[in-house]
């Protein structure tokens, strides 16, 4: 918990320049931005327009995840779609009623969109705009025309709720809140409240703001961001999500894929990194045979290939190279990885170097060592639902 703080310090201090919090802050527009790579997907921006809105200070939102502004009448259905957004990395927009700090409900309509880095097309946040939604009773009453312009008309009527009571007493009680979010059934509200065209094209516009600041102050740094994927050609991709998920697999792997080019490597784990001395970048993009010197045998590399041509595991003894050349003999273990429809997603390939005294394997064998490596990594890409994406197919 102490390193939380720092990193979400980082996740701003390290992409964009010093004046990124200033010029959001001078944006009107009520919006969130968090970082998927932190554990807990925490707020690490909100905007002045959006502290006013929810009643809640800085402090109070920094650090925490969205999940604090649902309460009892927040529509299941629509968290579990920004969820699946989330993890799909995707734009999405619903409507969502969430609750003020004093409890209050309130219909907004909800925007998420993914940023991008340019480098290697992974998520570094999501921007979240708010726009408060009035309904159309409510609107009716209070005389207002949304053929008006959209600057006076919304600004005039920023807190409306659709719901004819609302409020609780007292703060809602955050075990209950955190608790109701495990819930899936869906708790069902009186009256629903749907987004205009123009609430959609404030949302929109508001969105592009953000994102075009975060790109501006993120030039400066080297470490440029956009709105969509720019990965580089013939590197793949594996999303943020799936990078959290294999990163907590200790052993030595790496996933290539073999809808690629020369099938490179997609993502190699660092303990993979330690045993062979190179850095992420001189590893990525590249086919394993690097790893390989003028003492490898050929007949051993055929075997590889073999089973890659016939879609089959296999387990060899080979000898490798590392960075600084010197040599090390790999208990190889190289298994398909297929999607839900069966077809091959990635080969996963194991490496245990004969005689390390540094990895314990916790009483299995060296065979069963190796398969829980290959499950553990089934499970993180089903899981994620990574599997099935239109590379794939």
């Amino acid at each position: 918990m102490d390193s939380q703080p720092s990193l979400i310090e980082q996740s701003f201090n390290n992409r964009y320049s010093s004046w990124v919090r200033d010029a959001l802050d001078d944006l009107p527009d009520n919006f969130t931005i968090t970082d998927p790579s932190i554990s807990g997907h925490p707020i690490v921006f909100a905007s002045r327009g959006f502290l006013k809105m929810s009643g809640y200070s800085r402090e109070e939102v920094i650090g925490r995840n969205g999940r604090v502004f649902q309460g009892p009448r927040t529509n299941r259905r629509s968290v579990m779609e920004i969820r699946e957004a989330i993890r799909e990395e995707r734009t999405i927009e619903v409507n969502l009623l969430n609750y003020k700090k004093d409890g209050t409900p309130f219909w907004l309509l909800f925007r998420m969109s993914p940023v991008f880095c340019k480098e290697d097309g992974k998520v570094t946040h999501f921007v979240a705009v708010q726009v408060p939604l009035v309904s159309k009773k409510h609107r009716r009453n209070n005389g207002v025309s949304f053929s008006e312009d959209a600057g006076s008309g919304l600004r005039e009527i920023v807190f409306g709720s659709c719901r004819r009571e609302v409020c609780s007493d007292s703060l809602l009680d955050l075990d209950r809140v955190l608790a109701l979010d495990s819930d899936n059934r869906g708790l069902e509200i009186e009256e629903s409240c749907e987004a205009s065209d123009l609430e959609k094209q404030r949302a929109a516009i508001a969105s592009n703001n953000v994102l075009s600041v975060l790109i501006h102050y993120s030039e400066s740094t080297g470490r440029a961001v956009c709105g969509k994927r720019c990965s580089l050609p013939g590197t793949g991709f594996i999303s943020s999500s799936l990078h959290i998920s294999l990163g907590r697999i200790k052993q030595s792997f790496v996933l290539t894929d073999p809808h690629l080019p020369d099938m490179p490597i997609v993502y190699a784990s660092d303990a993979f990194l330690k045993l062979t001395g190179y850095d992420k970048h001189e590893v990525l993009g590249h086919n394993c045979r690097f790893l390989n010197g003028v003492d490898t045998d050929a007949a051993t590399l055929n075997q590889i290939t073999e089973s890659i041509r016939t879609e089959r595991a296999c387990t060899v003894r080979i000898l490798n190279y590392r960075k600084d050349k010197s040599s090390f003999w790999n208990f190889l273990h190289m298994s398909p990885i297929r999607n839900a429809s069966g077809k091959i997603a990635y080969f996963v390939s194991v490496q245990v170097e004969e005689g390390s005294k540094n990895q314990d394997r916790h009483g299995l064998s060296l065979e069963m060592w190796q398969l829980s490596a290959v499950g553990a990594i089934k499970v993180a890409l089903r899981s994620l639902s990574m599997c099935a994406g239109p590379s794939k197919s």
